[in-house]
């Protein structure tokens, strides 16, 4: 029976979701990575490299797939933190990869070409729309960013659970309402 490599290499990258999210990259094991996927381990040096490069595999397409799914609309930065607090309540495997990323890559300054293209492409729109007077200039735009980004996820962890999810959320929308509003 021939194998599906598609199918195989998705296999792949759930686990590696999961044992990362959990462990980290020096923690996870790729033993169990490939026993969770029900696949070879030599798959995984045949289909990615190494573990390190299985880790980057994983990120890479988290952040593809949060860019893809959660659009930034510099218009609606609120709405957009919003929705980043829905994702990670539905993904929260997101800001726990982050975190093993900027615990075991030295953060910033190791960001994947897709995070920084991302990135800076979010900076644009919004000094753009600063540009407009369509949002306040209080901040710069890459700092806006990070403000918001940081409320929308942090809002949405497990440092401080809200009994009510949706409380939280209007709490993070109001908060980046406030962040955006012209200081006039």
């Amino acid at each position: 029976m021939a194998r599906d490599a598609g199918e195989t290499k998705r296999r792949l990258l759930e686990a590696a979701t999961s044992e990362f999210a959990e462990r980290g990259i020096a923690g996870a094991r790729v033993d169990r990575i490939a026993a969770a996927a029900s696949a070879n381990k030599a798959l995984i040096y045949s289909y990615f490299g190494n573990k390190e490069d299985l880790f980057d595999a994983v990120f890479n397409a988290l952040v593809v797939d949060t860019v893809r799914d959660v659009p930034i609309d510099p218009d609606d930065l609120p709405g957009y933190a919003g929705r980043l607090f829905d994702r990670s309540q539905t993904h929260p495997e997101i800001l726990r990869l982050a975190l093993w990323h900027s615990l075991e890559r030295g953060g910033a300054g190791s960001l994947p070409d897709a995070v920084v293209t991302a990135n800076a492409e979010k900076v644009a729109a919004i000094a753009q729309a600063q540009e407009a007077g369509r949002i306040s200039r209080r901040f710069p735009a890459g700092e806006l960013l990070v403000l918001v980004v940081g409320i929308a996820t942090l809002g949405a962890t497990e440092f401080a659970p809200a009994p009510d999810p949706a409380v939280r959320r209007r709490t993070i929308i109001e908060a980046v309402e406030l962040l955006t509003k012209d200081e006039t």
